[in-house]
Order: C-alpha cells, then sequence, then structure tokens
C-alpha cells in the first residue's frame, strides 16, 4: 500500500506493520517491567549510556574504545579535556544525560534543538564559531572508517535560507501532525534531519540524540536502557547505504527503506533488552565472586582475566574457571584469541 509521509513516499506493507506491532507489543507491556526490574534496569541504564556515548561518537570516527568511554565518565574533569575525542564524548554524555532527566520539558522547537547542538558542542574548541547555529557553508553527509578514510554518502540542503525554511517545515509537519504512527514520524522526523544536515558538524550525533529524545517523549520509555546507537555502529555500512539509496531519489522520495531499517533497529534491541533482563534474573543466583567479576566486566569492557585477578585479589586459576562459568551461563562474550583474549558483557 503506497503512501505519503511528509514529503516522502512510503510502501506500508505487512513487514512494516508486523515491525509496528512487534515494538508496541513490547511497549505495552513495559510498565510491569520497570515495576519488577527496578535495580537491574538502573544497572542496565549505566551499561548501556556508555555503550550508547561510546559507539555514536565512534560512528563519527572518534576512536575512543567503551572502557575508556568508561573511564572518563567516572571522573568528568573538564580542565583536562584537551582532545577532541574526549571533548565529544562528554558533550555527549551530558545532552544524552539531559534527555534522560528532562526529556518532558524539552519541546521540538528551533531554540531546543539548537540549544541541543550548542551543548553537544560546547567543549569541543574547534567547533566554538558554529555552535548551536545553522550552517553557514555547504555540507555533506560523509562516513569515516577506520583507517581514517571518509566517503561522501550524499550532498544535502544548501546553507542559508533553504536550511532554515528545510527544519521550520520539518518542525511544523511533526508538532500539527496527528494521524501518522509515532515510530513513523519519529523515523521520518530523523531521516529529513540528516538529509536537510543544517549545523557545520554534528549532525549525525545530533540525529541519534533526537531520535533518543522523540522515542521518550512519545511513551517508549525503555529506549534509555539499551543502545540505539551501538546498532547503529554495528549495522554502520548499511545504515550509510539505505540513506545513500533513499537520498539518490530526491525529492519526493520513496523511503520504505529507510523506515524498515530504523525499525528494525528498535526490534533487535527490544530482543537484547530482554535477553539482559532474562540474564539479570540468573545474575541473582551467581556467587559472590562471580557477581565481583561480572560487575569489573561491565565497568571494564574487554578486560583480561589477568587484570580481574589482579584487581579483585582472586588466583588466576579461580578466575579462569568462573569466566568459564559465565560463558557457559551466556552472561559474558569472549573476544580475541590466545594471549589477547578478553572478556565483555554479552
Amino acid at each position: 500500500m503506497n503512501n505519503g509521509v511528509y514529503n516522502f513516499k512510503l510502501n506500508i506493507d505487512w513487514k512494516l506493520i508486523n515491525l509496528i506491532s512487534e515494538i508496541d507489543r513490547f511497549d505495552a507491556n513495559w510498565t510491569a517491567i520497570e515495576r519488577k526490574e527496578g535495580q537491574s534496569l538502573k544497572e542496565l541504564k549505566s551499561i548501556a549510556t556508555v555503550r550508547s556515548v561510546g559507539a555514536s561518537n565512534r560512528i563519527e570516527g572518534n576512536k575512543m574504545s567503551d572502557e575508556e568511554v568508561n573511564v572518563l565518565l567516572q571522573e568528568i574533569d573538564i580542565t583536562k579535556l584537551t582532545d577532541r575525542d574526549s571533548q565529544e564524548v562528554v558533550g555527549y554524555f551530558e545532552v544524552l544525560d539531559l534527555i534522560s532527566e528532562s526529556y518532558e520539558n524539552i519541546s521540538i522547537t528551533e531554540n531546543h534543538i539548537k540549544s541541543l547542538h550548542n551543548s553537544l558542542m560546547k567543549y569541543s574548541a574547534k567547533d566554538q564559531w558554529h555552535k548551536g547555529n545553522y550552517k553557514m557553508h555547504s555540507n555533506a553527509v560523509e562516513a569515516s572508517f577506520a583507517d581514517g578514510t571518509r566517503q561522501i554518502i550524499f550532498q544535502t540542503t544548501e546553507a542559508g535560507f533553504a536550511t532554515e525554511d528545510a527544519i521550520r517545515q520539518l518542525l511544523n509537519w511533526y508538532n500539527s501532525e496527528t494521524e501518522v504512527h509515532p515510530l513513523i514520524k519519529v523515523a521520518s522526523f530523523v531521516y529529513d534531519f540528516l538529509s536537510v544536515h543544517p549545523f557545520q558538524d554534528g549532525n549525525g550525533r545530533l540525529s541519534r540524540l533526537i531520535s533518543t529524545l522523540l522515542l521518550l517523549k512519545n511513551g517508549y520509555k525503555w529506549i534509555q536502557y539499551v543502545s540505539f546507537e551501538h546498532e547503529i555502529e554495528n549495522r554502520k555500512n548499511e545504515y550509510y547505504q539505505v540513506l545513500r539509496s533513499c537520498q539518490a531519489q530526491r525529492p519526493n522520495e520513496d523511503v520504505t527503506a529507510w523506515m524498515q531499517f530504523f525499525l528494525n533497529c528498535l526490534s533487535n534491541i527490544q530482543s537484547q533488552l530482554m535477553n539482559k533482563l532474562q540474564k539479570s534474573g540468573l545474575e541473582t543466583q551467581l556467587s559472590p565472586k562471580e557477581k565481583s567479576i561480572l560487575t569489573i566486566i561491565q565497568n571494564r569492557p574487554n578486560i583480561q582475566s589477568g587484570r580481574i585477578a589482579e584487581k579483585l585479589a582472586i588466583p588466576a586459576p579461580t578466575v579462569k574457571r568462573i569466566l568459564s562459568e559465565l560463558l557457559n551461563k551466556g552472561l559474558i562474550e569472549k573476544r580475541g584469541s590466545g594471549r589477547n583474549v578478553s572478556y565483555t558483557i554479552k
């Protein structure tokens, strides 16, 4: 069934309907889950925050690992944010924290979006001249790769009146539209925000923060306990490919592929969240030593067994035995081989 949504074409087929139904079915049960899993959710939110901050920045070329992000966020000292990677990480963390705590009070307006961008770029010395203001020069969506190379994915809206007009139209549509399903509205908003690319830099990161903000404002409160950004990082090539294929048809493009990608990401992280909650039930049955080892792996992803033994003052053979048991229970996963083996939360 071909439909129009905002300025786009959208083929609403059974695949799309099933994805929306699946996400909403989970959401309908969330209040009961939240009541039951209070303490587990607190721990999951802490882990998800580190993963989200790390992943969203790495998508744009940041080099910091989740472990490095976690260490930095444990004790933030703004006087020591001398490198761009650290500045970006702390800026992202503060905006994500603001959204989590105050999403009900953040309206979807130009002023608030500009304010979020200003906060995102707050510590980045290189970006002081443009933070919180629309772009003055043309830009493009670029993919960053591990080897340092960049590739243009598509061109964006021209700077100046064209950008201002495009963002105002998008905001007017979003705030006045009452018939389109919230998930379709959120995905459409994020897609067009990326297409316009209204700021000189930071648009990709801000689009993912806006995704979380819009989902929370539409009642999808579970989004803060699992990392949407980490899912996109894992599917980065697909993410850029879908954006490019839709953009190639602009204007009046068919965004069905983007909609399926966005909703499929949400469906996947819902499944991840349920698996984590089921594992948290297993965790209540762990011995004190097992809990200690699991906690240190949560706080220091990709840690090696020798480092665990050293930090907890537990004999190395005991640590290796417990790690094997945690692997068998599906609570952790092993990465690397030989002397480079490390452990992270599954």
